[in-house]
C-alpha cells in the first residue's frame, strides 16, 4: 500500500456548493480555498487565533485612500472599539480624509472614468471612483487651522500627541453633528489608541501646519520622540510577557515605520530583542521590484524586524486592501470577544521610561 505523501496532510479542497444567505465566517473558512482567497483566509485566522490573545500588542498601518472610501467608521473603528488595535501608524492623508466626515461633509460614489478638465472647471475632486466638492477640503483646512491656534498646541510634540488632543476636537464634533458613525481620530482619542505619521509634512494636515507657522504658530512635529515611542511600544510589549503583531495595510512608509522599531530596538539601541512576532500584510505590491511595499516577512527576518522562529506566524495576501479589510473586519468580529484595550496612550510616559533603562545600561557598557 503505497504511503500517503506529509504533504498532502492539507484539508481536502471540497467544490460543494456555496448555499444561500451564508455568513462570512463560514464563506471564508469553508470556501476561500486556494490562491489569494486563502491567503486572505489564512490571515483573518492568523489575526482571529494568534494576534488577538490578549497579552499581543497589535500594531496597524495604514497606507492608501482607505478612509475616503469610508473604511475608517466601517472597520478601523470597530477593530479599535473591540480592542482590536493598540497603536496606528497612518499617512496624514487617511486621517485628513476621514475627518470630512466627522465635521459632516460628503464624499460620493462615482466613477474614475469622468474627464478630469471637467471636474476641475466643475470644482469637483477625484480619488479614483470618490468624487467630492473642493469645499471639503477648503472646510477641513479650516478646521484643522482653528484647532492648532489654541494653546495647548504652542510647543514641540510628536504626532502620537498631536493627535490624541486633535481627537478631543474631532470626537465633539461628531457629537455636535450626532453621526451614526464615529472617526478614527475621534474614537482614536477615546479609546487611547496612540496614532502616529511618519512623515506629518506629507498631507493636508502638515501642510496647515507649516501654513500657520508663517504667522507665528509654535506647533512643531517631534518626529525623533516618534520613532522612540513606536519602539517603546514594541519593547514595552515583550517585556511585559506579551508579544508584538503587525497588521498592515498597504506598505509605504508606515509599513517600514512600524517595522523599524525592532532596529531601533535590537540594531541602533542595541537592546537583546528578536523581532515581532506576528505579521499579516495585504498588499498589491510584487516583491521583486524591490520596493518596501512589497518586501516580504522572510526578508524582514534579516534585518530583525520578525522573530525567525515565528516566521510561520506571517501572512501576506495579495489583494486590494477595500477589499480585504471589511472581510477581516467581520471574520474577527464574528469570531473573537472584544478585548480589554491596552490604552497605550495613556501610559507613554511609562513605556519610554522602560526603554530608556534599558538603552542606558546598554549605553553604560560602552
Amino acid at each position: 500500500m503505497k504511503r500517503k505523501s506529509k504533504y498532502l496532510s492539507g484539508n481536502k479542497i471540497d467544490p460543494r456548493p456555496i448555499r444561500k444567505n451564508i455568513g462570512v465566517v463560514e464563506l471564508l473558512d469553508r470556501h476561500f480555498q486556494a490562491y489569494n482567497a486563502a491567503r486572505l483566509r489564512e490571515g483573518a485566522q492568523l489575526y482571529v487565533e494568534k494576534m488577538l490573545a490578549q497579552k499581543v500588542t497589535i500594531g496597524m498601518s495604514l497606507t492608501g485612500a482607505l478612509t475616503p472610501a469610508g473604511l475608517g467608521g466601517s472597520c478601523i473603528v470597530p477593530l479599535m472599539k473591540a480592542g482590536f488595535v493598540d497603536w496606528i501608524v497612518s499617512t496624514g492623508a487617511n486621517l485628513y480624509h476621514d475627518t470630512h466626515f466627522a465635521i459632516g461633509k460628503t464624499l460620493h460614489r462615482g466613477s474614475p472614468f469622468i474627464d478630469d478638465r471637467l471636474l476641475r472647471k466643475d470644482a469637483v475632486i477625484r480619488i479614483y471612483d470618490i468624487l467630492f466638492d473642493y469645499d471639503v477640503l477648503l472646510d477641513t483646512d479650516a478646521f484643522f487651522r482653528r484647532i492648532i491656534e489654541g494653546p495647548e498646541f504652542q510647543k514641540e510634540m510628536s504626532t502620537s500627541e498631536f493627535h490624541y488632543k486633535v481627537g478631543r476636537y474631532v470626537y465633539e464634533r461628531e457629537r455636535y453633528f450626532k453621526l451614526p458613525f464615529n472617526s478614527l481620530l475621534g474614537t482614536a482619542y477615546r479609546y487611547a489608541v496612540p496614532v502616529y505619521t511618519s512623515s506629518p509634512g506629507d498631507s493636508s494636515i502638515g501642510m496647515n501646519v507649516a501654513a500657520q507657522a508663517l504667522y507665528g504658530n509654535l506647533l512643531r512635529f517631534d518626529v525623533l520622540a516618534d520613532v522612540n515611542e513606536t519602539a517603546a511600544i514594541v519593547l514595552d510589549a515583550k517585556r511585559s510577557g506579551g508579544k508584538s503583531g503587525v497588521f498592515i495595510l498597504g506598505g509605504g512608509s508606515p509599513k517600514n515605520f512600524m517595522l523599524q522599531t525592532e532596529p531601533q530596538i535590537q540594531e541602533v539601541l542595541q537592546i537583546d530583542e528578536r523581532g515581532h512576532d506576528f505579521f499579516l500584510q495585504v498588499t498589491d505590491a510584487r516583491p521583486d521590484t524591490g520596493g518596501l511595499s512589497g518586501a516580504t516577512p522572510s526578508e524582514a527576518v534579516s534585518w530583525g524586524k520578525i522573530d525567525p522562529d515565528q516566521l510561520p506566524d506571517t501572512v501576506v495576501a495579495y489583494l486590494d486592501s477595500t477589499i480585504a479589510l471589511p472581510i477581516i473586519t467581520s471574520y474577527a468580529l464574528a469570531r473573537r470577544k472584544p478585548r480589554t484595550p491596552k490604552r497605550l496612550y495613556d501610559r507613554r510616559e511609562e513605556i519610554m521610561a522602560r526603554l530608556k533603562r534599558e538603552a542606558d545600561r546598554v549605553y553604560r557598557k560602552y
